[in-house]
């Protein structure tokens, strides 16, 4: 079979690698908290779940720019970015929870032997303690954060980097994210994709036009690829 050219069969999966924030985990709460108690400190209006939610996985700064518009150009933009970042690690999993589903997903994994990674651009002085504080993922065989590398996503290198680490060729490994980055990198990797169509996705117009190997309802529709 042509591994660059279609869809590997179930059987055909050595490894799993998931996206972090917005894919294994609702990290949204988090932080949106975060971005609330910066505005709050500069008397800026809230921003609402529903808005908030749409930008979580998109960065500080994007988080901020939401919440400030056009105020944003004329903030001490590194200044904030700081303050929101110093809040969320102080705060890093009091409301984050695994999606629905990804459990059991994690554990059907391990019980057939087949590896899972993670492969986050959120930078490792975060990653580390918010993996540390979710007991369902202690089992990941690698975690690479965005700064662990020189390059991050959509750049191919962190995935074929864990792809090396856990032995796996990366033609029988499956990536899930739910950003436009993460499938761009799965491709370039080589690598079969999968959208996690319940994580922070713009909306599903765009994330199906991202033209992925598979687009997922639930974590639940991993089984069918196991």
């Amino acid at each position: 079979m042509d591994h660059l050219n279609s869809p590997l069969t179930p059987f055909e999966y050595d490894a799993f690698l998931f996206d972090l924030d917005g894919t294994l985990l609702d990290t949204a709460d988090d932080l949106g908290a975060a971005l609330n108690a910066v505005l709050k400190s500069q008397g800026i209006a809230r921003v609402s779940p529903d808005e908030y939610r749409k930008a979580a996985s998109n960065g500080a700064g994007a988080l901020l720019e939401l919440g400030f518009k056009e105020q944003w150009a004329t903030q001490p933009q590194t200044e904030r970015i700081k303050q929101l970042v110093d809040y969320y690690s102080q705060n890093i999993a009091k409301h984050t929870r695994c999606f629905d589903g990804v459990e059991p997903l994690l554990i059907a994994l391990e019980n057939q032997n087949i590896k899972w990674g993670i492969m986050t651009n959120k930078p490792g002085f975060l990653t580390d303690p918010l993996v540390a504080a979710i007991p369902a993922l202690k089992n990941a065989s690698v975690i690479i954060s965005g700064d662990t590398l020189t390059e991050a996503k959509p750049s191919p290198m962190p995935l074929l980097h864990c792809a090396k680490l856990m032995d796996v060729a990366p033609s029988r490994c499956l990536y899930i994210g739910d950003a436009q980055r993460d499938i761009e990198a799965g491709k370039a990797a080589g690598m079969q994709t999968a959208t996690a169509l319940w994580g922070y996705i713009p909306s599903l117009d765009d994330a199906l036009g991202w033209d992925a190997s598979f687009n997922w309802q639930s974590p639940i529709d991993g089984f069918n690829h196991i």
